[in-house]
């Protein structure tokens, strides 16, 4: 199965700084792209339509993929492990704090089918809108995961979690010490898309948006509007 992810700044002109917590970035950091731009990335790369919308959700930070996914999985509308189309501004792989290390000593410790206590998490303030992908990658959620950048996007992308073959496989001396009990972390294909016209991957069985408001400008919304034509509520 395969699901599409993605972030409201990515169709932005530029990265904007992260505003303060209640507040947006000023206006003048970025400007959303055109809807005619928009359309044509959601219809050309992503092979979406209008006609035929795919279930999903609209939801304003982007940790809340976890909370789609995970009552996905629990109804039995989405099986793991899934593909992951993560379209966005960032990585999303915790390359600032709260950083990598929470995930890859504590999280890894747990047997896999404990791991996934996203409210627990989140009421350590250990997950956040700037990890979350980390912690599902951590939940052996995520066979195969493809990071389509926006164009001007800053590299952000943890060194520590690849192999030598560019693949993601989270591993710490933690990890390594309790493979008995919970066997070998797996390794994760992984393709970054830094020119995002070369991107072209149809058939999701779910799409998601999110609104990620401290990082985007209220001008931006619009484009969730957009979104919103592509998706039946899931």
């Amino acid at each position: 199965m395969r699901v599409l992810d993605l972030d409201m700044d990515f169709f932005l002109s530029d990265p904007c700084p992260l505003a303060e917590y209640g507040k947006r970035p000023d206006e003048s950091c970025a400007a959303a792209w055109p809807e005619e731009d928009v359309v044509r990335f959601l219809e050309e790369q992503c092979g979406l339509s209008a006609a035929r919308p795919v279930p999903g959700a609209i939801f304003d930070t982007h940790d809340k993929a976890l909370d789609f996914w995970q009552a996905r999985l629990e109804e039995g509308s989405l099986t793991a492990p899934f593909e992951v189309v993560h379209v966005d501004t960032h990585s999303d792989l915790a390359f600032g704090p709260p950083g990598t290390n929470y995930v890859l000593n504590v999280v890894l410790s747990r047997l896999p089918q404990q791991r996934a206590a996203v409210d627990a998490y989140r009421a350590a303030v250990e997950l956040d809108e700037a990890n979350y992908l980390l912690f599902a990658l951590a939940f052996r959620w995520i066979s195969g995961l493809a990071y389509v950048r926006n164009p001007k996007s800053h590299q952000d992308i943890p060194r520590q979690l690849l192999d030598g073959d560019g693949n993601i496989h989270l591993r710490s001396f933690i990890s390594a010490m309790m493979e008995g009990k919970n066997g070998k972390e797996p390794v994760i294909p992984f393709d970054v898309y830094d020119d995002y016209t070369a991107f072209k991957q149809h058939g999701y069985d779910f799409v998601t948006l999110a609104q990620s408001p401290r990082y985007a400008p209220a001008s931006a919304d619009r484009i969730m509007e957009i979104v919103r034509r592509y998706i039946v509520p899931a």
